[in-house]
């Protein structure tokens, strides 16, 4: 077998690794080369695979035989590993096993949005054979938007199968991808926050678990999984992990101070609901610590909470290189050796990086580990390689390999990725229906911004190689043949200014539409912005080509991170404001289809965005909840008490909805198991109450919702619920459920809800608990308020008012039997 190695640094989505990462990380790569030619003899075009039926030794290895169960197969295959073998498994490269016929492995892949592709750096996936790219959807900020948990199961769906596709066609060396990145977009100059769903813990849940069923080959309801896994998704980065590099402080470094209060109902639910209702094989421990804690070394969270509370049954990996930094940086522990002895004790199973392999052994010599604390976490990895199908021969002959490379880039992915870019995009602003422009009128375009023409700007960071991009000119060129472009700026960052060039392609134009935003120069992994105002002169070149046209502009938003637009907002020339996020390859095509009424948007802010002056807090402060005393305003919808730019929801449409509450079959819910110290209190812990309650708790909602205009249309209804009673470190606010309504002109439609008194009127307390407060709580869609009644008592089953109802009988009985001779009863 003839190879070709070319190591390069190029522009990729991971260029801003450190040198000491890289180094390591390149280091890895050779090690994998010398082990695809030692036991690599199968063609180039084939999957890597172990157990194949043509070798004799086959027949000899349990865990080949596919009748037994995984957990016997992986005892049989640890059983049979040296202790240096042992170890060298225990890495994100994970070298082959001649001897036994297995390969090397790359644990490390990606598919954020789509199958990609992180150059130099793992050699996971590969696109340098007959599959040289793969559908780019939607960043994951903007896909979001939608509020489509059907949606985002199918993107999870179309996603996995090209990732099987790809390695069915020979161009995978691993089938684990560390996907999905479910923290909280907790502050709004994060660089990753355009990785994730948004900032509300419903939402981020809800995504996880429909990303994990979709790309791990469940059903959309889940548990149809069963053992074989298309490929393994990881839930990212656990846990309350949303600063990277802020004013010279890093992730790596970063102790995140945070509440029992704040991990209880903000950070850790949608890791909860990846893990019990998702089914995710795997969990990612992130590189910062909690209280003082690295992540990747906390008993309490990896063992007691993910696999003891929650039922985790699947892989951990560190973060690239977390587990280095625990001595190396944050200085954690003594010897290095002692952080190999934390992670795999708290239970880590596996190393983004060479530590592990370079110091475990040491570690053993000095009895700071066992080696079966070595065997647990390779039970962990083998098993998810066996469910993968690894250990099972020849891939084509298994369930998933029927999947071939025609279905990659596929005109149903490319489709798909079309509908979430429509369904995502957010209409902002929209005066006087500027929006959508006429196709009989508008005969001249001037289309002026450094992302007009991007298409590497279009599908953000973590992306491969898109299909067939179509960027925002060229989506309107296909409406417009008469169109003008200039640029307006050098680079995104608009360092020159450019306007009165561009100014000369406004005049005697139709109608001119502004691309303006970020990019990942300005948002990114490892860079946090300091502002959110538009980058340089961007805010100049709008303004002025807005006075200077001859209507009012259409500006357009590419950005992940919310952006103070106040200026355009409160802007009289500025007719209609679009955010389209990072929207994937079909992203232009879907603006033009919204700018000219093809489709009308029904997209929703997964995010609050806030004014330029909530810059002067820090980022590092990770209280959700304000403080009035010293004028701290909390975060997100939930919390946050200070002025915004839009509201986290916020989208308007080209027709108007109107909603109304159909009346609730009962508007009290009675909470009464057992007394307990707290109802005096007002509340009631949610774990006293225990699962039959919480089930007979259950409360439907019915809304009828009704399009009054005279369009189409598509949009999210999305239930909140307040308290009577603000204050108490209760939230403002709070989402309860969500749905899509797909109404024509005049149509109307029901949509139905299922409240749990446990889960959605529930807050935590100080101490973490979760309780729900006795009292009104209101529920609200739009205008319209429903109030329902949470209310403690004794016991209100119907077998319980029929033992109260015999009360009173018995007293007149023997009220009226007192006043019968005792004569007459002898008789």
């Amino acid at each position: 077998m003839t190879v070709r190695y070319i190591l390069r640094i190029n522009q990729n989505p991971m260029r801003h690794l450190s040198t000491r990462k890289m180094k390591l990380l390149d280091l890895s790569l050779l090690i994998h080369l010398c082990s695809l030619l030692l036991v690599s003899t199968q063609p180039t075009d084939q999957p890597p695979f172990s157990c194949d039926s043509t070798d004799p030794l086959t027949e000899s290895y349990n865990f080949c035989k596919t009748t037994l169960p995984i957990n016997r197969r992986v005892e049989d295959l640890v059983s049979r590993l040296t202790l240096d073998e042992k170890i060298s498994q225990l890495v994100s490269t994970a070298t082959a096993i001649p001897r036994l016929g297995i390969p090397g492995y790359e644990w490390w892949s990606e598919a954020l949005h789509g199958v990609a592709f992180v150059a130099n750096i793992s050699q996971g996936i590969r696109f340098n054979g007959t599959i040289r790219s793969a559908t780019s959807f939607p960043q994951v900020i903007l896909a979001a938007a939608s509020f489509d948990p059907y949606l985002w199961y199918r993107i999870g769906q179309a996603i996995g199968i090209e990732a099987r596709g790809v390695y069915n066609a020979g161009q995978a060396r691993g089938m684990t991808f560390w996907t999905p990145n479910i923290n909280i977009f907790r502050d709004p100059r994060w660089g990753r926050g355009q990785e994730t769903p948004g900032e509300d813990p419903l939402v981020t849940g809800k995504y996880a678990v429909s990303f994990v069923r979709g790309i791990q080959g469940d059903s959309f309801e889940g548990g149809k999984l069963g053992e074989s896994l298309q490929v393994s998704a990881c839930c990212k980065h656990f846990t309350a992990y949303d600063l990277d590099n802020w004013k010279g402080i890093n992730r790596f470094v970063f102790d995140a101070n945070v509440t029992l209060q704040d991990l209880a109902d903000t950070y850790q639910p949608p890791f909860q609901s990846c893990i019990e209702k998702g089914k995710a094989s795997g969990v990612m421990c992130a590189y910062n610590r909690i209280n003082g804690v690295p992540n990747c070394a906390d008993y309490n969270l990896l063992s007691k909470t993910a696999r003891g509370q929650w039922g985790f049954n699947g892989y951990i990996t560190s973060d690239c290189d977390a587990v280095s930094i625990i001595y190396d940086e944050q200085g954690y522990v003594k010897e290095p050796e002692d952080a190999v002895a934390d992670v795999l004790t708290a239970g880590m199973d596996l190393d983004c990086g060479e530590y592990l392999k370079n110091y475990t052994g040491s570690a053993i010599e000095k009895k700071k580990v066992a080696v079966s604390d070595i065997d647990r976490a390779l039970h962990n990895l083998f098993s998810i390689r066996m469910r993968l199908g690894l250990f099972n021969g020849n891939p084509a002959k298994q369930p998933f390999g029927n999947i071939g490379s025609d279905q990659v880039c596929s005109q149903e992915h490319l489709n798909l990725a079309l509908e979430a870019a429509r369904n995502g995009i957010v209409l902002l602003k929209n005066d006087n229906r500027l929006l959508p422009l006429a196709k009989t009128e508008i005969t001249s375009l001037a289309v002026i911004g450094p992302n007009a023409n991007s298409s590497e700007t279009l599908v953000g960071n973590y992306a491969g190689p898109p299909c067939n991009p179509v960027t925002p000119l060229q989506g309107l060129q296909s409406y417009v043949k008469n169109i003008n472009y200039h640029p307006g700026c050098n680079t995104v960052n608009c360092s020159s200014d450019l306007t009165d060039e561009a100014m000369k392609i406004v005049k005697g134009t139709d109608q001119v539409v502004l691309v303006m935003g970020l990019d990942q120069t300005q948002e990114r992994e490892a860079h946090d912005r300091v502002d959110l105002v538009l980058p340089g002169h961007q805010q100049k070149l709008v303004t002025r080509i807005a006075s200077a046209a001859n209507k009012p502009v259409i500006l357009v938003l590419l950005c992940g991170g919310p952006v103070d637009i106040t200026f355009a907002k409160n802007d009289q020339n500025i007719g209609s404001i679009i955010w389209a996020g990072y929207p994937g390859e079909a992203g232009g095509r879907a603006l033009a289809e919204i700018i000219f009424g093809d489709h009308n948007p029904g997209g929703r802010l997964p995010i609050t965005w806030y004014p330029q002056n909530l810059t002067k807090i820090p980022m590092t402060d990770m209280r959700m909840r304000p403080e009035p005393s010293s004028g701290y305003p909390g975060r997100t919808y939930r919390f946050y008490q200070g002025p915004k730019v839009f509201e986290f929801g916020y989208g308007l449409s080209y027709t108007n909805y109107s909603y109304e509450f159909l009346p609730l079959t009962k508007d009290k819910v009675y909470l009464n198991n057992q007394s307990s110290d707290k109802i005096a209190l007002g509340y009631k812990s949610v774990s006293e109450m225990g699962t039959e309650l919480c089930e007979k708790s259950k409360l439907p909602v019915t809304v009828r919702v009704q399009n009054n205009g005279e369009m189409d249309g598509k949009h999210a209804v999305l239930l909140f619920v307040r308290q009577a009673k603000t204050g108490n470190e209760r939230p403002i606010k709070q989402l309860v459920g969500f749905n899509n309504v797909d109404l024509k002109a005049g149509e109307n439609a029901e949509i139905k809800f299922e409240l749990s008194a446990c889960e959605h009127l529930s807050s935590a307390e100080g101490d973490g608990q979760m309780v729900v407060d006795e009292g009104s709580h209101f529920l609200s869609i739009g205008d319209k308020e429903s109030e329902i009644t949470v209310v403690f008592s004794e016991d209100t089953s119907d077998a319980a008012t029929s033992k109260l109802m015999i009360l009173p009988r018995i007293l007149i009985f023997f009220y009226i039997y007192s006043f019968i001779p005792m004569h007459i009863v002898l008789k």
